[in-house]
């Protein structure tokens, strides 16, 4: 049997029966294989990230150079609905148009509130710190959440849970989870400051909010997904042969231990 055909989970059941219950095997290359599939899908490419970064650059532009709310605002909106324009025409997805226009939308809602054009920074500052902390507790309790992403392809058809009990997988998925915190940790500790700044007036610090939220958004994530890929080509993930072997092992019947 070639690793690609284990990859794609062709092998037979712990039964042995051919009633088609099939069994997928958990090696090394399914694990890091479907990492970088749905890394990459996650990045969307350079336009998905110039998509992205567009519209929160016009707000921020429009309000340096104007100081009106609102026209900023519809700068913002404006960029993002002519992104998505194109993207209709063309007939391709608008899902990162869409993803910025509901950040627009939301950045909109908090700054119109109090008044303050700085507080359209705050929702990316809450969501990141949120973020950062659900990330963390999804691998201090062992359910990383890379883990969780990659569960349904791997195991057992049956339990989509079974690939916790590879000790190799949860320590992939945990260390590449951890990789996914960084940026919203370093985000959070470089934007919280400036909103307060500018919050209480101690300083203008909405320009520098501005340039921190583009150049902290997608390159960071970029940086962060180059590391999670450098961590995966390091060599081949060592799962435990005895774990790999189970799912094939009339006399264990495919159980976890």
């Amino acid at each position: 049997m070639t690793d690609q055909q284990r990859a794609s989970g062709e092998t037979a059941g712990p039964t042995g029966n051919g009633d088609g219950a099939d069994t997928p095997r958990v090696t090394e290359d399914t694990v890091e294989a479907l990492v970088r599939s749905q890394l990459a899908k996650a990045l969307g490419g350079k336009r998905g990230m110039v998509e992205t970064a567009v519209p929160t650059l016009a707000f921020t532009l429009s309000y340096i150079v104007l100081s009106d709310l609102r026209q900023s605002i519809i700068a913002g909106v404006v960029a993002a609905l002519l992104l998505g324009a194109v993207r209709l025409v063309q007939r391709s997805s608008v899902q990162y148009v869409l993803t910025s226009l509901f950040g627009i939308g939301i950045a909109a809602v908090f700054a119109m509130r109090s008044g303050e054009a700085a507080d359209a920074f705050l929702p990316g500052i809450i969501y990141n710190a949120v973020y950062a902390v659900v990330l963390s507790l999804s691998v201090l309790v062992r359910w990383p959440a890379i883990g969780l992403m990659i569960g349904p392809f791997i195991g057992t058809k049956e339990d989509f849970t079974s690939w916790r009990a590879d000790p190799a997988v949860v320590r992939l998925s945990s260390r590449l989870t951890w990789l996914l915190v960084l940026p919203c940790v370093i985000r959070v500790i470089v934007q919280y400051p400036l909103w307060l700044l500018d919050h209480y007036d101690v300083a203008d610090t909405f320009a520098l909010l501005g340039l921190a939220k583009v150049g902290m958004g997608w390159p960071l994530q970029v940086a962060a997904f180059a590391a999670m890929v450098w961590v995966l080509a390091r060599g081949r993930t060592p799962l435990d042969n005895g774990a790999a072997a189970r799912p094939e092992d009339p006399d264990q019947g495919g159980d976890a231990p």
